[in-house]
């Protein structure tokens, strides 16, 4: 697909789109970040990252739609007996979000920040996002942004924006304390 003119992105944080935004912006791109983050705990850094984000927006002037919803009972419910492939409900239901929202105000595409990371499913998140634009009938916007990881790490630091230290769900977090640990 050639480059949207008006792009629904899916964002995950500040750090993870500073990069992307960038680039799509030299582009001509006119970016809307969609923050929907069920999946991000505890409550602190769900909005730590919010705030973020916004601090981010506002200092670019670019429009982010928020769908402020904490899930820790949802998304808890729906990953507890399957913790190991939570991953695949957490892509499912950010990018059906971001299908369906994109849809439904007229946007050329939708994308997401998870194709920043090197942390990521990368390949998964390809074929989910496929499937909710056949679903929804708008074009998925594909981008590999994992070659902008070290310019979005400098950036990020160089505007001071917080910066996560796991993924964002509780069992993410669990991991990274026990790897430390070990």
């Amino acid at each position: 697909m050639s480059v949207p003119e008006r792009l629904l992105l899916h964002t995950c944080c500040g750090p993870c789109l500073i990069a992307p935004y960038y680039q799509l912006k030299e582009e001509g791109v006119e970016v809307t970040a969609f923050w929907y983050n069920p999946n991000i705990h505890p409550y602190t850094e769900y909005k730590l990252r919010l705030e973020t984000l916004r601090d981010f927006a506002a200092q670019e002037q670019f429009k982010l739609l928020q769908r402020d919803e904490y899930g820790l009972r949802e998304f808890v419910a729906n990953v507890v007996k399957q913790i190991d492939d939570r991953c695949e409900y957490c892509y499912a239901t950010r990018l059906e979000a971001t299908a369906k929202l994109a849809s439904e105000q007229g946007f050329d595409a939708f994308s997401t920040t998870l194709l920043y990371s090197r942390y990521q499913k990368h390949e998964r998140i390809v074929e989910i996002a496929n499937a909710m634009a056949e679903k929804y009938q708008v074009p998925f916007f594909y981008r590999d942004w994992r070659p902008l990881w070290e310019e979005g790490i400098r950036l990020s630091k160089e505007s001071g924006m917080y910066r996560q230290k796991y993924c964002g769900c509780i069992f993410s977090e669990e991991e990274r304390y026990l790897r430390r640990k070990r």
